[in-house]
């Protein structure tokens, strides 16, 4: 940890000899974090047996108002992030990740909330043979988010501040390749920040934040990735989802959506046979059909030409039963222009991860 921590500090104080001349409105910060693994399931209890610590190191670049969206979100902060954590534990390994990340601001811009959602690396997965007691990771590459509330206080000392908060971060692979059962961090984090200029340029406010009006428009969208089920050594399957929904637009930032979608998922014909010749107690003939249909509400937030979307459906055609006929998705979409979208999501059944989606569509 020390050679971490040599490192950065060097990195910050090399930066000070930067550009003077133009402003280049960034500041980076450092955080060391220490605290606790939650008990969400059981099944990890004997991995849990000391107190995760590591370092998260930022670039930030500040907003001013120059575009409304900055102005109407309190001129946020946008970045990248880079995490290592020791899970103080041989069979967890360490993690090592990458994120981008907004940071929003409250109370007199004293309060920061960052939301960030990026990949890890972990360097000790489950393995059969060498490590079999890892049920929280099956794979090296892990879907990650990361939340930090802070106390924040910019330039205290020359170009230094300071800032003192709370970290939860969680690490999973979303099914894609079994076990996963996942691993959440609650941490106490407190570090420096280091502003790489002097000074900083004045707020624009000169938003005419009209009422926004625009008809209801209707999405396609294609979505697919792999996964697998709980059943470690199962296989990964390809699967797919078709949706359609209608979004209407609240104001220059809401939208919510009410819509459709079929569900192939490939991985639930291996469970769907699995079932029925290794525990007959199920009732599972094997003749199920592995498809599913739901409908949907949701929200979409809109971020500059990101968002993030949430919704909630239920199955209305079920005909196995899998963790349940309600599900929920959040992700982030990215536009290109005002019709096609890519976007990247989590599906779940409550806290039970499904799937990474990978999706494509457009908005007409």
């Amino acid at each position: 940890m020390k050679y971490w921590l040599t490192f950065l500090v060097s990195l910050i104080g090399l930066l000070s000899f930067s550009q003077e001349e133009q402003l280049s409105n960034t500041y980076l910060d450092l955080n060391y974090f220490s605290g606790n693994i939650a008990l969400h399931n059981n099944d990890i209890l004997h991995l849990i047996t000391g107190h995760p610590e590591g370092l998260i190191f930022s670039w930030n670049k500040k907003t001013f108002g120059n575009d409304p969206w900055e102005q109407r979100f309190n001129y946020p902060d946008y970045g990248a992030s880079f995490v290592y954590q020791n899970l103080k534990n041989d069979v967890l390994g360490n993690n090592y990740g990458l994120y981008a990340h907004y940071n929003f601001y409250f109370f007199k811009r004293n309060l920061m909330l960052r939301i960030a959602q990026g990949l890890a690396y972990n360097t000790n997965p489950y393995d059969k043979i060498e490590n079999p007691k890892n049920v929280a990771f099956g794979s090296h590459l892990l879907s990650s988010t990361y939340l930090m509330l802070n106390y924040k206080k910019e330039q205290l000392f020359n170009r230094f501040g300071l800032q003192v908060g709370l970290s939860l971060i969680h690490y999973s692979n979303a099914n894609v390749k079994a076990p996963n059962t996942s691993v959440n961090t609650i941490a106490l984090n407190a570090g420096l920040t280091y502003n790489l200029d002097n000074e900083n340029p004045e707020f624009i406010d000169n938003l005419n934040d009209e009422k926004f009006t625009e008809p209801i428009k209707y999405n396609f969208a294609f979505r697919t990735g792999i996964n697998q089920s709980d059943v470690i050594g199962s296989g990964q399957f390809p699967f797919y989802i078709l949706s359609t929904y209608a979004d209407k637009r609240l104001s220059h930032i809401s939208a919510v959506q009410f819509g459709a979608e079929i569900f192939f998922s490939n991985f639930l014909k291996e469970l769907i046979y699995y079932q029925s010749v290794s525990f007959p107690e199920e009732n599972v003939s094997g003749n199920e059909d592995y498809k599913r249909v739901g409908l949907f509400v949701g929200h979409e937030l809109f971020i500059n030409k990101m968002s993030i979307e949430t919704q909630l459906g239920y199955y209305v055609y079920y005909p196995f039963d899998f963790e349940g006929k309600t599900y929920i998705r959040i992700g982030l979409k990215r536009y290109f222009g005002n019709t096609f979208f890519g976007a990247m999501t989590l599906k779940s059944h409550g806290a039970k991860a499904e799937a990474v989606e990978f999706g494509i569509g457009v908005r007409l």
